[in-house]
């Protein structure tokens, strides 16, 4: 399994939200290429980043601080928040990125996934934001009546590289992801899925290393930056 260290991006700092409240940010660092340059120094394989500001604007705000990241790091990296057509796609595809994460237009436009999913092989993930079971978009301000396993397998077909679960309710709370949920979801589909949300210690990337479904992988944040969690031995444990 990969460890992705998050670095979401607000206003053009690195921040952490609690369950997705723009109101509840706390700033960790105002230096998100040093910060990214930080956990590649970690030994970490890959950065997964967040345009908070551009989930609710629905067009990237953050272009300037992820350009940044970037320019600082050699590992790849992925992003979402606020791609929501093709000229986007393209043009961060173009500025380096190894891929996007589509979640917004995943609901309200599969079709756009699709042709990004052909015309870009192993570079468009799905987002798939869930509050009891169900979708979340638009910065998971909006709740829809679309089940997570229903939209998951609906893109078995597509050719998208990954899918990156989040429990809005777990994440950034520091209570543990939804482990259930989550090996749920990967034993329902063939793409690789990625876990999000509340992984708040050694023991829950244990728990979901060992939840009786392959993951590709899990995100952590908040605990990296408050040092629950040891970033070494929490890359050990998942090599392991």
């Amino acid at each position: 399994m990969i460890l992705y260290p998050a670095i979401d991006l607000k206003d053009g700092a690195c921040v952490r939200l609690l369950r997705g409240e723009m109101s509840a940010a706390t700033v960790f660092n105002d230096d998100p290429a040093q910060q990214a340059r930080a956990f590649e120094a970690a030994g970490c394989d890959w950065i997964h980043l967040v345009d908070l500001n551009g989930a609710f604007a629905g067009a990237p705000v953050n272009a300037a601080a992820v350009e940044a990241i970037l320019g600082a790091i050699t590992v790849p990296a992925q992003l979402g928040g606020g791609i929501r057509d093709m000229a986007t796609i393209e043009r961060w595809l173009s500025a380096g990125l190894a891929r996007v994460i589509l979640g917004t237009v995943a609901v309200e436009n599969p079709a756009l996934v699709r042709e990004a999913a052909r015309a870009f092989p192993g570079q468009v993930a799905v987002g798939i934001d869930a509050r009891g079971g169900k979708v979340a978009t638009k910065g998971w301000a909006e709740e829809t009546d679309v089940e997570v396993t229903d939209l998951a397998r609906s893109f078995e077909d597509a050719g998208v590289a990954a899918i990156i679960y989040t429990d809005i309710q777990r994440d950034g709370a520091m209570q543990g992801p939804n482990v259930e949920a989550t090996a749920a979801l990967a034993n329902a589909v063939s793409i690789p899925v990625i876990a999000s949300g509340g992984v708040s210690s050694l023991d829950d990337l244990r728990a979901l290393r060992d939840c009786g479904a392959k993951l590709d992988g899990a995100i952590s944040g908040r605990a990296l930056y408050d040092g629950a969690i040891d970033l070494a031995e929490a890359l050990k444990v998942l090599k392991g």
